[in-house]
């Protein structure tokens, strides 16, 4: 401003309009108002609205940073192997384990909710719970009472909680049988509750929210774990229950954590539930009670649109198998039968009457989502009802069920419960539409028909010409080509088309991934799913699939084993009680002479092991025989070497008689069979003591009484010390009036190399001084 336009005198401030009070006036009455009223009141304009993604505060960031470091040590220990461990012997290599978690358990003391909703610590919670012994685990659930609501529906505490119950099976089965951690005295008052006291609480403190917590997308998990926590039935702990724990995003992420298991256990994994475990009967009380809540508080309308909705719908499930173990589904107006809109109600009130088709459970049949639900009602519903169900709804429809993309999976389930009679009017119905089946690559419906078949011991030789009829071997000497055109899954027309097919190996399988390989001719899964299944029926319809495989040449037979796929069909051969025993014996004398190409391989070395496990003691002498020559091969493979350490070549060249013996041995009176690792190693050497007391080891050479007269010197000090005394009694067995013994004979050559060493000093001696000399 230009100095004349400047005023002279004070610069007076402009006063604040009466209107509008001042701050401090604001806070002077505020102040005034609180002293009036008693001191528990606190305005509620005074509270802070907490964050929904924090709903019990934010951790601090260096309790955040601890707790990054005890991420990383837990997961290394979580990682490592038993043999990587610190085994000292003054020291107990899980006592520092113990010590680093509890610090961590006391640092993690009064900030269990804050951390368990903290997106980086709730993953330290999950790994720490596995390690957790019963004691704390009952602190941790109890310091989240009260809050299990909220927790249960966040992000990251749900996690938390589905863990904690997936854990908490193992103390719920100590604690049914007396078994209770010993409490240290400590100066806090009040009594623990024992786990099955907490987690019935917590089935109360959740069951006024139930029916909205089965729809929330983070708490419909939790609920999944509790429910089998409470209810751990055959078929609740199914594979299919267990896959629905966790959704495919969520599982994905967990196994990006790595590891998860207990850092004092040896490989124990709680990842499946054990439906052989005793709970008490408080909380099977409780797991029905949460179905008669579903029940109670929703419509027949609501509970079929929980079929269709993608987070609802595995809960549903699971609690219609809850529903059905305890003997609720056959009833009226029971969850199952609103899903199934009245059938049980109408087999209880009219069973001779005509239902017609629902259009909701023809859309549960082909939906993506509720086709999983229809697939556990129909194989848990009454017998009566599934009647009218497959009457209704499968009959005279399974052609173009039987191909359809989702509504297969259901007609294959509903196969497994299928009388003789509706087996028979299957077959015929779906007679002319095998083609289609093949050619759609959905054999499943098929080969849920011939395991019906299978377990009813019925209709066996017309589930034979239906597979024959599905790959268009019409004519008898059509039928060598079985193995061949169902591996790869192609009728016979087609199978000839492309030539003959060259059963791929592992390493040509593992290239085929990365399309260096055609796959067309690579055998399926489904196919060789399929060989399995006729290989368990009665010997006369077997016969169709071995008679294939005696047919295939000796290159085919070793490449079909070596494939990690086809390979399962041996195994079956093998393990099946319906196919005979000659036939068995005929495959193993076939690969004689080509074991050691057999073996030469991952897959092919453990088909070799079977066929020698099923051989008696002549075929096993014929097999090792035929191996002698390829000795040095066997030695040069990294697979057939473990082979051949098996058979024993040595002992086999040296002391023939030991050798059968011993095979003789291996193939005791009760039927069993000695695994192949449990044979001695090819070193060994059998001696047999009779009429001795006492089992010693044979007699030392000469030499070896002398070295023993001899005193030591440095180089014995030095062996001594680096291998001990390494001779090995090893009892094979006891027979008799004599032992027989198993001793190291590497431990007889060691002593020669010795002797060797300590008369080499005399012998330079003597050359050096012949050489002086001349």
């Amino acid at each position: 401003m230009p100095n004349e336009n400047r005023k002279r005198g004070k610069k007076h401030k402009k006063t604040q309009e009466p209107s509008q009070p001042s701050r401090e006036t604001n806070q002077a009455t505020q102040n005034a108002e609180h002293h009036n009223r008693p001191s528990w009141i606190v305005p509620a304009q005074e509270l802070e609205e907490p964050h929904p993604e924090a709903p019990f505060g934010y951790v601090d960031p260096d309790i955040k940073a601890y707790f990054r470091t005890v991420d990383d040590q837990i997961r290394t220990w979580q990682q490592e192997r038993p043999y990587e461990e610190d085994q000292a012997a003054d020291l107990d290599p899980n006592e520092a384990k113990r010590i680093f978690l509890v610090a961590a358990l006391s640092e993690m003391s009064e900030k269990e909710k804050q951390l368990a909703t903290d997106p980086d610590c709730s993953v330290v919670l999950e790994r720490m719970a596995y390690s957790m012994d019963d004691f704390v685990r009952r602190v941790f659930l109890d310091s989240l009472s009260g809050s299990y609501e909220a927790l249960v529906k966040h992000r990251f505490a749900s996690h938390v909680c589905q863990t904690l119950f997936t854990v908490a099976a193992d103390t719920v089965s100590r604690e049914i049988k007396g078994i209770y951690p010993s409490v240290a005295d400590s100066k806090d008052k009040g009594e623990l509750r024992t786990l099955t006291r907490l987690i019935l609480d917590i089935c109360e403190e959740l069951t006024p929210a139930f029916t909205s917590l089965v729809v929330d997308p983070f708490a419909s998990h939790v609920l999944r774990a509790l429910l089998l926590l409470l209810s751990p039935t055959s078929s609740a702990a199914s594979h299919k229950a267990q896959s629905n724990m966790r959704s495919k995003k969520s599982s994905a992420w967990k196994a990006r954590q790595g590891t998860m298991k207990s850092v004092f256990a040896d490989n124990k994994s709680y990842d499946r539930v054990d439906s052989t475990r005793a709970v008490p009967n408080e909380f099977h009380e409780a797991a029905i009670r949460f179905v008669r809540v579903l029940k109670s508080e929703l419509s027949d309308n609501e509970v079929r649109a929980l079929a269709a909705n993608k987070v609802a719908s595995p809960l549903l499930q699971l609690i219609l198998e809850v529903e059905a173990d305890r003997g609720e589904s056959s009833l009226p107006d029971s969850l199952m039968d609103h899903v199934l809109v009245g059938i049980i109600t109408l087999c209880r009130e009219n069973p001779d009457e005509q239902l017609e088709a629902s259009d909701y459970l023809v859309t549960l049949l082909r939906d993506p989502t509720s086709s999983h639900l229809l697939e556990t009602m129909v194989s848990r519903c009454p017998d009566p009802a599934f009647t009218i169900l497959w009457a209704t709804y499968f009959r005279g429809k399974l052609a173009r069920l039987a191909t359809h993309p989702v509504a297969n999976f259901v007609v294959a389930k509903a196969a497994e419960r299928l009388n003789p009679t509706q087996l028979k009017g299957a077959l015929e119905e779906l007679e002319s539409s095998w083609n289609k089946v093949i050619g759609s690559a959905r054999t499943g419906v098929l080969r849920a028909m011939i395991d019906r078949a299978c377990t009813l011991r019925a209709h066996e030789k017309d589930i034979c010409q239906a597979v024959c009829n599905a790959f268009e071997l019409v004519q008898p000497k059509d039928r060598s080509h079985l193995v061949s055109c169902v591996l790869v899954l192609k009728p016979l027309r087609e199978y000839i088309a492309t030539g003959p097919t060259k059963h791929i190996s592992e390493d040509a399988q593992q290239s085929s991934k990365k399309g260096k390989v055609d796959d067309s001719k690579e055998p399926k899964v489904q196919g060789a799913l399929i060989l399995q299944s006729l290989l368990r029926l009665n010997e006369p319809h077997c016969m169709m699939v071995t008679d294939s495989i005696k047919t295939l040449p000796t290159e085919d037979l070793i490449l079909l084993s070596q494939n990690p796929i086809s390979s399962r069909v041996i195994d079956v051969l093998f393990d099946s009680e319906t196919v005979p025993f000659k036939v068995k014996r005929a495959l193993v004398i076939s690969l004689i002479g080509h074991y050691h190409t057999l073996v030469d391989d991952r897959i092919g070395s453990r088909v070799g092991d079977r066929c020698w496990a099923f051989a008696d003691p002549y075929l096993r002498e014929k097999i090792a025989r035929s191996l002698v020559v390829h000795e040095q091969f066997l030695t040069a493979s990294y697979f057939g070497k473990f082979f051949a350490r098996n058979i024993n070549l040595y002992l086999l060249q040296r002391r023939p008689d030991e050798w059968r013996e011993l095979q003789s041995q291996s193939k005791s009176s009760t039927g069993q069979t000695t695994s192949p690792s449990a044979l001695p190693s090819a070193p060994s050497a059998i001696v047999q003591r009779p009429n001795s007391d006492d089992a010693e080891v044979s007699h030392p050479s000469k030499t070896s009484k002398k070295r023993r007269s001899r005193p030591e010197d440095e180089i014995d000090a030095v062996f001594n010390a680096s291998l001990g005394a390494k001779v090995k009694r090893t009892a094979v067995s006891a027979t008799g009036s004599f032992d027989k013994l198993v001793v190291q004979k590497s431990d007889q050559d060691l002593q020669d190399v010795l002797g060797a060493i300590r008369a080499a000093p005399s012998d330079d001696g003597g050359r050096g001084k012949r050489q002086r000399k001349s």
